[in-house]
C-alpha cells in the first residue's frame, strides 16, 4: 500500500510506516499540479498545511483511504466529500498542544510585561523604567474560548499563578475542574481580563473577534491568539487597540497567512491595517510557530503514524 507524504515530517512517520509494511513516498516538495497527476496511485496520503484538498484532488484520488494532516486544523480538506467517498480525515491535536500552551503562555506574559518593547529599547540604549512598569498576573481572570487539546493546555499551564480560569466551549460539555469554570459567554463578557483563542477556523468563526464582539466586555481586554488569524478581525483589532480597549494583543497567527504572507511582505503589499498592527508597541506577533517545537515536530509524526497505521489495517 502507497502513502504520498507531500510536506515536511520527522523521520519517525516514514519509520514506523514502512515496519508495519507500507511504501511511504516522501516528496516534502512535490507541486500540487504534480501531486495531480500521481494521486490515483496511492491509497493514503499525508499533508500539513500548505496545499488544500479539495474536489479536483479528491475526485483524481480512485484508491485513497486515508488522508492524515499533521497538526489540528482540518480547513484546508473537504471533509464531507472525502468521507462521501469513503476517505477518512485524520489529524493529529495532540501532538503540539502543550507546545502551543506554553507559546501562549509565554505571548501572555511578554505582553503584560511589556518584554519586547522594553528589550528594543534597552538595545538602543533608552532605560525607561516607568514605561515599562509591567502588570501581574494574580489575581486577573483569564477567558478561554474553545476548550479542546490547546485550550486545556493552556489552562493546565496557568495553574499556580493564581489566575481565575473561564472556559467557554460551544461544543463540549461538563470539563470543569477544581481551576477552570465552565463559563457562558456572558459570563467571559462581563469578567475576562485576558482572552485566549483556541478554535479552528469555520464557517462560524470567522472572524468573530471583531468590533461588535470586542465591545460587549465589560473591561479592557488583553487578546492572545494562537489559533487561526481569520478569526480575528484585523480591522477591528487595530481600531481597538488605538482607542485602549485592547491593551495589549499577542499574535502567532495573521489572516493574511493564507494569501502568502512572504510574498506580499517582499512585495510591499501587505494591507495597511497589518502596518499599522506591526507598528504598534503592545502588540507581539510571532510566525505561526506556536505548535512547532523540536519535541512536537516528533510527537506530531508518531501521533499520525498511530492514527493512519489504525484505519489502514482496516482497510
Amino acid at each position: 500500500m502507497n502513502i504520498l507524504i507531500v510536506d515536511d515530517v520527522h523521520p519517525i512517520l516514514m519509520e514506523r510506516l514502512e515496519e508495519q509494511g507500507y511504501a511511504a513516498d516522501y516528496q516534502p516538495n512535490i507541486q500540487p499540479k504534480q501531486i495531480m497527476k500521481k494521486i490515483g496511485d496511492y491509497e493514503a496520503m499525508v499533508i500539513r498545511s500548505k496545499m488544500r484538498v479539495g474536489p479536483d484532488l479528491i475526485n483524481q484520488a480512485t484508491k485513497l483511504k486515508v488522508i492524515a494532516r499533521m497538526g489540528s486544523g482540518m480547513e484546508n480538506i473537504d471533509v464531507d466529500l472525502a468521507h462521501s467517498r469513503g476517505i477518512v480525515c485524520v489529524n493529529s491535536p495532540e501532538g503540539n498542544k502543550d507546545a502551543v500552551g506554553e507559546h501562549a503562555l509565554g505571548l501572555l506574559l511578554a505582553a503584560i510585561n511589556r518584554i519586547p518593547a522594553a528589550n528594543n529599547q534597552v538595545k538602543q540604549g533608552i532605560w525607561n523604567r516607568e514605561a515599562n512598569r509591567g502588570t501581574e498576573l494574580k489575581g486577573k481572570t483569564v477567558g478561554i474560548i474553545g476548550y479542546g487539546n490547546t485550550g486545556s493546555a493552556f489552562a493546565e499551564k496557568l495553574r499556580g499563578l493564581e489566575v481565575n480560569i473561564l472556559a467557554y466551549d460551544k461544543y463540549k460539555f461538563d470539563y470543569a475542574g477544581q481551576e477552570v469554570r465552565e463559563s457562558t459567554m456572558e459570563e467571559l463578557y462581563d469578567e475576562t481580563d485576558i482572552l485566549s483563542l483556541h478554535v479552528p477556523l469555520t464557517r462560524e468563526t470567522k472572524h468573530l473577534v471583531n468590533h461588535a464582539f470586542i465591545s460587549r466586555f465589560r473591561k479592557p481586554l488583553t487578546l492572545i491568539n494562537t489559533s487561526r488569524g481569520g478569526v480575528v478581525n484585523t480591522q477591528d483589532l487595530v481600531g481597538n487597540l488605538h482607542k485602549g480597549k485592547i491593551p495589549a494583543a499577542a499574535l502567532d497567527v495573521l489572516e493574511y497567512e493564507s494569501s502568502s504572507f512572504e510574498a506580499l511582505h517582499q512585495a510591499d503589499n501587505l494591507p495597511r491595517h497589518f502596518k499599522e498592527l506591526a507598528n504598534m508597541e503592545q502588540v507581539i506577533l510571532s510566525p505561526h510557530v506556536a505548535g512547532w517545537t523540536h519535541e512536537s515536530y516528533r510527537k506530531l509524526s508518531e501521533i499520525t503514524a498511530i492514527k493512519m497505521l489504525r484505519h489502514l489495517s482496516h482497510t
